[in-house]
């Protein structure tokens, strides 16, 4: 593979993002387009910003803290999600804002927004604003439930996305109470498919000279890979959908107890569960008719999962590994967060890196994400500076739309930028 060189610009280089996200959804879509190289600025209310900004847990001069110490700690959530982009204000709920957006959207390529549905046309920032300013624009729309909207429905937090997609109701066993996912994957699942969307319609704006509206729902989002998994299905077939720490229809598969902790156990072809009852010790269950064939192992899973716990309870993880992989069957510990998030493998490929603070650059164990995809030819990944509010505005409204200092002062006096 071609090693990337700093000659060859990162993919979205001379592409311009308006992003008028807050929160996670939208800010980790804008995220991702600014580490393919695009310029990403950021709009903030002059009034404290993005409500992230005061988001625990903090990190300043005392390291981190779950509370704000000093006026230089920032949050996480921004050391995180604001890598490498421009801050300016403007108080969109001020008329004179709408000027100062289209003058914006006139300059760029991108806008991303990601307020409750209507929010962005009643402040006249959305995409029929966007559009009238500049017909090439992309405008891109993450909301909890699309364009359309669900009559009725009220904020989306990730934990009602989970609710409503049925993510609840896959993990755990039968008879167990909603399990929520640990990480918001209802936030985060929606702005994979909005840089999709985005970088389709840029395409073809680029291709045809006109831009079109990206429309991302949340729970949409969601419950499609909820879908594509098609445990909904497995109930009219006597089957439960929430199979806890196994999957039954691949088995053996699963998360099973060792003697000093977890391990995960993939071995659904036969090669890989005649590697399993090898280590076992009882190869001759191979040839038993209820271990023979996938579909046997399927009837017989929780037999099958009984007879591989008892085997790993009595061993260490580490040798439990050890011995499966020696017969070529796919397994792993299980990590706590910190163990891999700080893989060392992942810190060098730039999959997780480390956040640093403007000030106070960063500690052990201080690690974000990084960006998973690596390309042949050009560089990927995020830049490590972070935006105090308003930073840029010098930068943005007199180097890029050229207002004059004077302009910009008024605009400051009356509170539209600050």
């Amino acid at each position: 593979m071609t090693e990337p060189t700093a000659e060859i610009p990162r993919p979205l280089e001379g592409v311009t993002v308006v992003d008028l996200t807050i929160a996670l959804a939208g800010p980790y879509a804008t995220l991702l387009l600014s580490g393919l190289g695009a310029r990403v600025i950021k709009v903030e209310n002059p009034d404290g910003g993005d409500r992230v900004r005061n988001n625990a847990p903090y990190f300043g001069r005392e390291g981190l803290s779950m509370r704000r110490q000093h006026d230089d700690d920032m949050s996480l959530g921004m050391l995180e999600r604001t890598r490498g982009k421009e801050s300016v204000t403007l108080n969109l709920k001020d008329p004179a804002a709408a000027e100062v957006f289209a003058d914006l959207v006139r300059h760029a390529d991108i806008v991303v927004e990601n307020y409750s549905r209507g929010t962005a046309d009643r402040l006249g920032v959305g995409y029929a604003a966007a559009q009238a300013a500049n017909p090439r624009i992309v405008y891109c729309s993450i909301s909890g439930f699309g364009a359309v909207g669900v009559p009725g429905a009220g904020k989306a937090m990730d934990a009602i996305i989970q609710a409503l997609s049925g993510t609840m109701m896959t993990s755990g066993g039968d008879g167990d109470p909603p399990v929520r996912v640990g990480i918001p994957v209802g936030d985060l699942s929606a702005p994979l498919f909005a840089v999709i969307g985005i970088l389709g319609a840029l395409r073809q704006a680029e291709a045809t000279g006109i831009g079109q509206h990206v429309d991302v729902s949340m729970l949409g989002s969601l419950t499609a890979l909820v879908a594509g998994e098609q445990s909904h299905l497995l109930e009219p077939l006597g089957r439960s959908g929430r199979t806890g720490r196994f999957m039954p229809r691949l088995a053996p598969f699963g998360v099973f107890r060792t003697k000093d902790g977890w391990v995960a156990i993939c071995a659904p072809e036969t090669k890989f569960a005649e590697g399993v009852l090898a280590a076992l010790g009882r190869p001759e269950l191979c040839h038993d008719e209820r271990f023979a064939s996938r579909d046997g192992r399927v009837e017989h899973a929780d037999e099958l999962h009984e007879l591989i716990e008892e085997w790993t309870r009595t061993r260490t993880t580490e040798d439990v590994v050890a011995t499966l992989e020696a017969r070529g069957v796919p397994c792993a510990p299980v990590r706590r967060p910190a163990e891999a998030v700080g893989d060392e493998l992942l810190l060098s490929r730039g999959d997780t890196m480390p956040l640093r603070h403007p000030t106070y650059g960063t500690a052990e164990g201080l690690i974000g994400s990084g960006l998973p995809v690596h390309l042949s030819r050009s560089r990927t990944g995020y830049r490590s500076s972070v935006p105090a509010l308003g930073e840029d505005n010098e930068r943005v409204y007199h180097d890029l739309l050229g207002y004059s200092g004077g302009r910009i002062d008024e605009l400051a006096r009356r509170g539209v930028i600050g």
